[in-house]
């Protein structure tokens, strides 16, 4: 048996059916129950992603083997910030220990660093310090740019493509992205928990684009014109914030534009992925952005407040 967080959201989701794929037990911490109808619900245990009572996450994850974290938060909003994020995971941590769980696999983001400018990859190279610092064989495991089914930010790409006449890019549109697959980045995370050696690397895919060449692809993939339109930062975050009140949601942010223009969701390790994005387009490109893709919808408004 093992433990993974959200699995009925995106990473964790891939990693549960991963796991359930190699004959493992799976039992869920999630901050709710599977959805009427989600082919998922059967077969993971289920328990309440919580973190003022440590004494039933201890209980949750009593007997289990590896616990993979997905958990964290993709922007701060009101009581949510990467400050209690990183203590929800120390949280989670210490009542793994306690548990008697073997080993932690933590899903990270490539290049965070506590003196990175952009507090969201400050804020993950210390939830990465709590792991290492936790007593627990450990492996963190840092992704790129990731795609797959359920995803956000390159469905509301495509959305957005399909919806206005021109696509603005922050700049130049030539820094550089990294895509890696959804479902290599459970592959590694759960070979990672089979082993024993604490570790940290990335997951990354084969290919390295430019932003607008990204964009093009998608563009190509939902049989829209790629018309972009190089404004500066400050525009395009107005533009998204015009949207983000249509949509009553959040498109992007200026800490995501910057990270993105600082290529920070690039690998300088060797590869370890090998799914081509460009053939995943070929195949699923017709069914992104048809519909909007909500954070707030998703990871925000539908919870109590953590």
């Amino acid at each position: 048996m093992d433990v993974v967080t959200g699995a009925f959201s995106f990473t964790g989701r891939a990693i549960a059916e991963e796991l359930l794929a190699r004959g493992r037990g799976v039992r869920t911490l999630s901050r709710r129950a599977a959805a009427d109808g989600d082919p998922l619900g059967s077969h993971v245990e289920w328990a309440a992603l919580q973190f003022s009572d440590r004494a039933a996450l201890v209980e949750a994850m009593r007997g289990s083997d590896v616990l993979y974290t997905t958990y964290w938060v993709r922007f701060e909003r009101g009581g949510s910030t990467f400050a209690r994020a990183v203590e929800n995971i120390r949280v989670l941590v210490d009542a793994a220990r306690e548990a008697l769980v073997r080993r932690v696999v933590h899903v990270s983001v490539s290049n965070p660093s506590e003196s990175s400018p952009f507090a969201y990859y400050r804020g993950k190279a210390l939830a990465e310090r709590v792991v290492t610092e936790s007593g627990l064989s450990f492996a963190i495991v840092r992704p790129t740019l990731v795609y797959g089914s359920n995803d956000i930010l390159l469905n509301n790409v495509a959305w957005t493509l399909r919806r206005f006449p021109f696509f603005a890019v922050g700049g130049s549109g030539a820094y550089r992205v990294q895509p890696v697959s959804l479902a290599e980045v459970a592959s590694l995370c759960v070979d990672a928990g089979a082993d024993g050696q604490s570790v940290t690397f990335d997951a990354a895919g084969p290919e390295t684009y430019s932003y607008a060449e990204l964009v093009r692809l998608i563009a190509a993939a939902v049989g829209r014109p790629a018309r972009i339109v190089r404004l500066p930062g400050a525009v395009v975050l107005g533009l998204a914030k015009v949207v983000g009140m249509i949509s009553r949601d959040v498109l992007v942010n200026g800490e995501e534009l910057g990270a993105l223009r600082a290529e920070l969701l690039c690998s300088h390790e060797p590869l370890r992925g090998s799914g081509s994005f460009a053939a995943w387009l070929d195949g699923a490109g017709q069914g992104l952005g048809l519909r909007y893709a909500s954070e707030l919808e998703r990871n925000f408004r539908s919870y109590e407040p953590l």
